[in-house]
């Protein structure tokens, strides 16, 4: 048996690259209207190399964990460590090659379905008897989100900023996460492996793919209809409100398109902290309350479209983040309660992949502005939501769901 050597701050090794792999994530995304100005891109474009960001990640999450669940923690995700360092320094090498930029999104993606997937279920396990004899039963999930989710908001941050003020703000932010991922992986060499060989899975790596756990009533029935809304909500807040309002904003675009990012993520972050407290007066549901933030959040982002209210976005942007957090949090609880030590990043995995395919529903509600009005698909997508709350509430009594 694996015995600690750290402590509880054994973790932090881990969530060090964690960290970094999402910054690098993430730092792109404020960058997509400056390469449509500096360098002449179309909107299909841009478009493309958001989509190859999830082409990467959805195949990382789901792949690597069976991985690591077979191989380790510790080699599969140095060597997402090592894939986000390329990634960064692709897409610093040349912002006029439309090749490279793929590349270099494509890569991101794959480091991003590493940390999610075995960065999570590693931080789990470091947070967890024996290597922590006195984080509570949420603490790995509680930390493994809220590492990702502020490397997700100051990798935007610091992109952002430099694309309204810095010199040469196509190259200098893959520069600095460079730099800094090196240092984040020096750390994560020190790391203690969590996955004893007892514990691992024997077999063709790919068997695993059937992840069990999975057709465990409460996966079924709570996680599937609840996990693409967390990435829903951040796509909501950070790409269709700017779009939005963005007649009113001017040469300010990026910068509040930025702000949104940043106090969505940041609130996120600050909300996760508040997940236990509201499962223990709750009686474990958590996952509905951050539904019904969810549900208001997406009807009042119908009012932000409807009357281009720039400030009323900002508040929406809270109170999607907000939920955005809580949802992340105690629907990771659900998945760390329901999966086995041999498929616990493999369900990881599979959540987060689920969780991503949110992200898609900016570029289909674009899609649909010939036909219908952003208020008007994003009322429909309130109702949605709505039900997907409800039916969430529902499954949660059902006594074999719990």
């Amino acid at each position: 048996m694996f015995t600690s050597t750290r402590g509880k701050t054994g973790y932090l090794y881990v969530a060090c690259a964690v960290f970094m792999i999402a910054w690098g994530g993430n730092h792109f995304t404020p960058l997509l209207h400056l390469y449509e100005v500096l360098e002449g891109f179309h909107p299909w474009q841009a478009n493309l190399l958001l989509g190859t960001y999830v082409g990467g990640l959805i195949p990382g999450l789901l792949l690597l964990g069976p991985l690591s669940d077979q191989h380790g923690r510790k080699p599969v995700l140095i060597a997402g460590m090592v894939i986000s360092i390329f990634a960064s320094l692709f897409l610093a090498l040349d912002s006029h090659s439309l090749l490279l930029l793929c590349l270099g999104r494509l890569m991101s993606g794959v480091g991003v379905g590493a940390a999610m997937s075995v960065g999570s279920s590693w931080i789990k396990e470091l947070s967890s008897h024996p290597f922590d004899t006195h984080a509570g039963p949420t603490a790995g999930a509680k930390r493994s989100s809220l590492t990702l989710t502020l490397g997700f908001g100051l990798g935007a941050a610091v992109s952002g900023a430099m694309a309204q003020w810095a010199p040469m703000p196509e190259q200098a932010p893959y520069f600095i996460h460079l730099v800094l991922s090196l240092v984040a992986l020096a750390f994560l060499l020190r790391a203690q492996e969590s996955l004893a060989p007892a514990q691992r899975t024997e077999g063709a790596w790919y068997k695993d793919l059937r992840i069990p756990s999975a057709s465990h009533h409460r996966f079924r029935k709570v996680i599937i209809p609840t996990a693409p809304w967390i990435f829903a909500a951040a796509g909501v807040a950070y790409a269709i409100i700017p779009a939005a309002v963005q007649d009113r904003l001017g040469t300010w675009s990026t910068l509040y398109a930025t702000v949104l990012t940043v106090l969505t993520l940041g609130t996120g972050a600050l909300s996760q902290n508040l997940v236990p407290w509201i499962a223990k007066i709750t009686g474990g549901r958590a996952l509905p309350v951050g539904m019904t933030l969810m549900t208001i959040g997406m009807l009042l982002s119908v009012l932000v479209a409807w009357v281009d209210a720039p400030v009323l976005a900002l508040c929406v942007a809270v109170l999607l983040g907000a939920a955005y957090g809580i949802c992340t949090v105690a629907g990771l609880i659900q998945v760390q309660t329901i999966a086995t030590a041999q498929d616990l990043a493999g369900l990881s995995g599979l959540y987060y992949s689920l969780a991503y395919s949110g992200f898609l529903l900016p570029t289909l509600l674009a899609t649909l502005l010939p036909l219908m009005s952003y208020a008007v698909s994003l009322a429909l997508v309130a109702a949605v939501c709505g039900i997907c709350a409800i039916y969430c509430a529902r499954s949660l009594r059902i006594p074999n769901a719990t």
